[in-house]
């Protein structure tokens, strides 16, 4: 396994929270409005709204409000894939492979893992 610098996980790992949470504010968006009372829409809306207003300026008119999260969470999913990579200095970009997921998926299957045997 490659060595990746602590600096790169820690925004791999920053970039991809936010991406998440970005994402998973539109999935709870399809089920309930953006002003429902339930505690993880209001954490959802809390913690992405400053983002979305920050996007604000470049985000098209012609997008439909609840899709607004999934296109900045586009932009956080770009950095991740094509800006890390070129600062850690690959030539070849999207070699970082996403350390946060990577994490997720051994604790996942090391979780099937221990059910299974």
């Amino acid at each position: 396994m490659e060595f990746i610098p602590l600096w790169a996980l820690v925004v791999d790992y920053v970039l991809g929270m936010i991406m998440w949470t970005l994402i998973g504010r539109f999935g709870m968006s399809l089920f309930l409005p953006t002003n429902s009372q339930f505690f993880f829409m209001r954490f959802f809306v809390m913690a992405t709204d400053p983002l979305i207003r920050l996007f604000a300026p470049i985000t098209p008119g012609f997008l439909v409000t609840p899709l607004i999260p999934l296109y900045v969470a586009w932009f956080f999913y770009l950095a991740r894939f094509y800006l890390m990579p070129w600062l850690l200095g690959y030539s070849v970009m999207g070699m970082l492979s996403f350390p946060l997921e990577g994490e997720i998926a051994q604790g996942l299957a090391a979780l099937v893992r221990v059910f299974t045997d």
